[in-house]
């Protein structure tokens, strides 16, 4: 079931999932919004059949103003780079209650959120990490109180978080990664995140976006080696080693922190809610039309583009 045909706007547009998630909206014939601060660069990454509203988001008047004639609201805002780092309160937390505010006045009832794939608070204490997850996890209670046509989408790592590691035949994984992880391709949360925007009978729902299958990261390096013919070995190295540098490091490259504590998370991943991956995924299936990319499809497609 669909809502109408008003205008969609995509904060955090010109993202990793957001730029896709806008590619999908406009192939489906929505008509889509961006906030930018550079207009020519979201140009650039969107086209031209998006419009391209020029501003920062975390500006409260910037927001107002963007938000009019839309009647759906997608969220995709992450300062997950070194350039943003710095800011992740101003964009991930207050950015969205901003929004969450300003959209109520204008009457905008449909919002969907991208957050984490689950986010359990006990475990980010248990790992002493807590402040991981905590803006995540005070944006979606917030949402789930709203009187918001919500859907929350609990995003998967992309697959690119397994080649980021591999260089010069190598996977060098700080901790190892051996707890499987769940992963999926940003075509798919693209298209999926797409397809939830444009639907009305999704309220109230938290949804798990993931691919078919969990997977440890010595898993990927002897699959990679397996489909394009080249070893790639997989090397462990003491997470701890990341944790000194980041440290070190903090006064001036505060993301190496976050980073450790992102890897610190990946190597404890909880292993019930990777057993229960494949379900998941069926679930989107059952939901939603699309044809998955799978792991070995992104291997290929990079083996053919030469990244591998």
């Amino acid at each position: 079931m669909k809502h109408d045909n008003g205008q969609i706007i995509v904060f955090g547009g010109t993202g990793y999932y957001g730029r896709k998630v806008v590619e999908k909206l406009v192939n489906k014939g929505q008509s889509v919004k961006v906030v930018s601060r550079n207009y020519e660069s979201a140009k650039k990454i969107v086209g031209e059949k998006v419009e391209i509203f020029q501003g920062d988001v975390t500006s409260r008047e910037t927001i107002i103003a963007s938000l009019k004639n839309v009647s759906c609201i997608v969220i995709c805002l992450s300062a997950m780079s070194n350039k943003l780092i710095g800011k992740m309160k101003q964009i991930e937390r207050d950015a969205v209650l901003t929004i969450m505010e300003e959209a109520q006045k204008a009457n905008i009832s449909r919002l969907v959120y991208i957050s984490g794939y689950e986010i359990r608070e006990q475990l980010l204490q248990a790992l002493r990490i807590p402040e991981f997850g905590a803006i995540k996890i005070e944006i979606e209670s917030r949402i789930s109180q709203s009187d918001f046509n919500w859907t929350i989408l609990g995003d998967a790592p992309a697959y690119e978080i397994f080649f980021a590691f591999v260089k010069n035949g190598k996977m060098t994984v700080p901790g190892g990664g051996l707890n499987a992880i769940p992963s999926i391709s940003a075509e798919d949360v693209g298209e999926i995140t797409a397809q939830v925007a444009i639907r009305n009978d999704l309220k109230g729902e938290r949804i798990k976006l993931t691919g078919p299958k969990a997977f440890t990261f010595p898993e990927v390096a002897k699959r990679i080696s397996e489909i394009s013919g080249k070893k790639i070995k997989h090397i462990t190295i003491p997470l701890v080693i990341i944790n000194v540098v980041s440290f070190i490091l903090m006064p001036f490259a505060p993301f190496v922190r976050y980073l450790y504590k992102s890897l610190k998370m990946l190597n404890n991943f909880p292993q019930d809610l990777a057993a229960d991956v494949p379900k998941e995924h069926q679930l989107l299936r059952e939901l939603f039309e699309y044809e998955p990319e799978t792991l070995e499809m992104e291997i290929r497609k990079r083996i053919k583009e030469n990244k591998i």
